[in-house]
């Protein structure tokens, strides 16, 4: 007997399933804090590579991390999600030791297509926000839906 999964407990499952392949997310140190239906909250801390000429973090890594969060954000449904468009405003540097934390909200869901924004913050400083365009894909993220999917 299937035990329907809460839209809670299916994000989360949704993330795990994502996150074991997520070289690139575990590869920088990342963390997630909280996913659920539409949101998502992930972490980084910035090491010494992370830092430009500046001595600031470097835009590359706080864009990725807002991606990544956009990512487990819009992937939270059981539907499989690629980012079409983004974009990012750079508000305040972040600095090595900096623990950045970024949290993805969902503005827009139509048929396959989705808008997600996604605050970067270091404390109370906002260091970016960034703007996902986000379309589903072929598949899901958990099993047991596909082959429900394939059965009907």
């Amino acid at each position: 007997m299937n035990v329907a999964l809460s839209p809670d407990e299916i994000a989360r499952a949704c993330a795990e399933a994502m996150w074991r392949e997520d070289d690139a997310s575990k590869g920088l140190g990342m963390k997630i804090v909280e996913v659920k239906p539409g949101q998502a909250t992930l972490t980084m801390t910035v090491q010494p590579h992370m830092v430009n000429g500046q001595r600031i973090a470097h835009g590359g890594f706080i864009f990725l991390l807002a991606d990544s969060t956009f990512a487990f954000a819009c992937n939270s449904r059981n539907e499989r999600a690629v980012a079409a468009q983004c974009d990012i405003a750079f508000i305040r540097p972040g600095k090595l030791g900096d623990v950045l934390v970024a949290t993805a909200r969902e503005v827009s869901r139509n048929g396959r297509s989705g808008i997600y924004d996604v605050r970067v913050t270091s404390g109370d400083v906002v260091i970016a926000e960034f703007r996902g365009h986000s379309r589903t894909v072929t598949g899901t993220w958990l099993p047991a839906a596909d082959e429900e999917t394939k059965q009907k």
